[in-house]
């Protein structure tokens, strides 16, 4: 007799009466004595399965999560399951064979509706932590996407090329990984923290559009929306481009991929354009999610000679919000401690307009009329509106921001607490001119976003401006408050770029040393280029509707940037580090 091999999310009606082989885990086991129900799971579906008294002695040895395979035919089923592609029929199981016994006893219920297993227990065991019905689609969509990604960028006339692994330490933001080299002694590679000088040198070297999705490496701490260690990006680069071109690029790869995998709504290309400064003066951040309606007004002025000296010759933020006004005395009270233990403010101060716009809160007294009238006509408010006030200290860029990101962060908070945020939408903007230069904690120079950018004036704007007032062609692009792409056109003129290093404390003679391939091949006819890099990661994050990048990723690291799997990192044999003359101290 032949059987045909199906999967277990094919068979229906039409296939009554076939003799069919299925393979895939058990799901669930009902044993009613003389006969058995099995659920059969694989990655296309489930079917089940009738077994008989005739397979009895089979039945003993099978455990959920066991792998088997099952000949038999297919049957009309009396009571159909509508939540299944296949509950119109069942499969009479006629021989049944285990492939691979799973142990009695899971280390947490892999397909439960309720998910209250640790994530670290899930990630040592994330092998079984995929089957999970959920996380394998995510794992699956991400495969999908990367097709479109590429069939796009193909599309568009992109060659794809691979880029070295193992390459020189760069300053490019985030600390490096080294590789001790067994062959040069006291000499390391270090995993690329992007194919930044590669992709500039294929340009140099006369391809026109490049592009791969690209591992890179950099030793930064997790968070929710970021994978520690490792990620993956699109990255891009074109000759003789600008940064209208990145920008036609991206609004036709982008928009395409997210309608491909998406039903949501999408905003139509061209994206809405951001100076870097408006973002961090409306928004609170240089990646605002455009779907929370509020915005933060500056009531510096309001209050510079106020008789309130917690806010008198201080920056002075505000966000006026309708629907916070009926809420109760303690959830203004908890928003006073998350500012503070939260976002690192010293208070919150609140005020409430009635519907005759009377004033009451914690600050009332401090509202004269005339405070009043400049505030209503600041804010816009009719009536029935509450109006939180954060405040800072005036002084440098560095300073006043970190007012602004406190004011950014009570911005995202009463959009989530009060369900401000637009449902089934992405809305992408591009947040342009970045500053080109920023302050460290120790008060130096430093490259604020790309040390390989194209400073916006050239040459004359490094030799003439305060470095902190320099913009740079440097642009990201947001979705829903992620940063899902970086990119710059880039200084492509080695006396910009010495000019540009020497800024940030580095001497023509580093450069030419810490960066010699690129400083070299600018001397060879260097044409324009510009590119931007999409993270593949933080995509499928939006497209999967996940809010913690692990969840798309097939083995990602822990919250401590551990494998819990793989048990890296780990200590490793004398004779290893010996060969790569490493000594380790304790």
């Amino acid at each position: 007799m032949k059987y045909r091999t199906n999967t277990c999310g094919e068979l229906n009606i039409t296939n009554v009466g076939q003799v069919v082989k299925l393979s895939g885990w058990i799901q669930k086991i009902r044993n009613l004595g003389k006969m058995a129900f099995i659920d059969l799971r694989d990655e296309f579906g489930i079917t089940q399965i009738i077994v008989g008294e005739d397979l009895q002695d089979v039945l003993k040895d099978l455990t959920t999560e066991t792998a088997i395979t099952v000949d038999g035919k297919v049957e009309k089923r009396e009571k159909v399951n509508d939540k299944l592609k296949t509950g119109e029929i069942e499969v009479i199981a006629n021989n049944l064979e285990i492939v691979g016994k799973c142990k009695n006893v899971l280390p947490f219920e892999i397909n439960s509706m309720v998910d209250d297993a640790r994530e670290d227990l899930r990630l040592e065991y994330r092998f079984l932590d995929l089957r999970n019905e959920k996380l394998h689609n995510n794992i699956l969509l991400r495969s999908r996407i990367m097709k479109t990604l590429r069939s796009e960028m193909d599309k568009l006339g992109f060659t794809e090329i691979q880029t070295p692994i193992l390459t020189s330490s760069s300053p490019e933001g985030a600390r490096d990984f080294l590789v001790p080299s067994r062959l040069h002694k006291g000499e390391f590679y270090a995993l690329p923290q992007a194919p930044q000088q590669f992709k500039q040198l294929l340009m140099i070297a006369g391809f026109n559009k490049y592009y791969q999705i690209a591992p890179c490496f950099r030793d930064e701490d997790p968070r929710a929306d970021r994978s520690p260690g490792e990620f993956y990006q699109l990255d891009f680069e074109m000759s003789f481009a600008t940064q209208e071109d990145v920008f036609e690029v991206l609004e036709q790869v982008i928009p395409n991929t997210f309608k491909e995998h998406s039903d949501w709504k999408i905003t139509e290309a061209p994206f809405k354009r951001i100076p870097y400064k408006e973002a961090m003066e409306v928004y609170g951040s240089d990646k605002p999610d455009l779907r929370n309606p509020l915005i933060i007004k500056d009531a510096s002025s309001i209050f510079e000679n106020s008789d309130f000296n917690a806010f008198k010759g201080k920056i002075v933020k505000m966000i006026a919000v309708e629907e916070a006004y009926n809420q109760s005395r303690k959830y203004f009270d908890g928003l006073v401690e998350y500012t503070k233990e939260e976002l690192g403010a010293n208070g919150l101060a609140w005020i409430k307009f009635d519907e005759n716009l009377n004033v009451t809160g914690s600050i009332a007294k401090f509202i004269t009329e005339e405070i009043k009238e400049k505030l209503i006509s600041l804010g816009n408010i009719s009536k029935n509106t509450a109006v939180f006030f954060v405040a800072g200290e005036k002084g440098s860029n560095a300073v006043v921001e970190k007012t602004q990101k406190i004011a950014g962060g009570l911005r995202i908070k009463l959009g989530q607490d009060l369900d401000l945020i637009e449902k089934d939408i992405y809305k992408f903007c591009w947040i342009v001119d970045f500053p080109m230069y920023e302050l460290s904690d120790e008060g130096t120079i430093d490259f604020n976003h790309n040390p390989f950018s194209m400073p916006q004036g050239g040459l004359k704007a490094l030799e003439e401006k305060d470095p902190l007032d320099i913009y740079a062609y440097q642009y990201d692009l947001v979705c829903n408050g992620y940063e899902i792409a970086s990119g710059a056109v880039r200084n492509h003129n080695p006396e910009i770029m010495v000019k540009a290093f020497e800024i940030a404390g580095y001497e023509e003679d580093e450069v030419k040393k810490r960066f010699g391939a690129l400083y070299n091949a600018f001397q060879y006819g260097a044409p324009a280029h510009a590119g931007a890099a999409p993270g593949l990661d933080r995509i499928v994050m939006l497209l999967a509707k996940e809010d913690n990048i692990r969840q798309v990723i097939a083995f990602p690291k822990n919250k401590k940037a551990r494998d819990l799997l793989m048990k890296a990192p780990n200590v490793v044999k004398p004779e290893q580090l010996k060969e790569v003359h490493i000594s380790v101290e304790n």
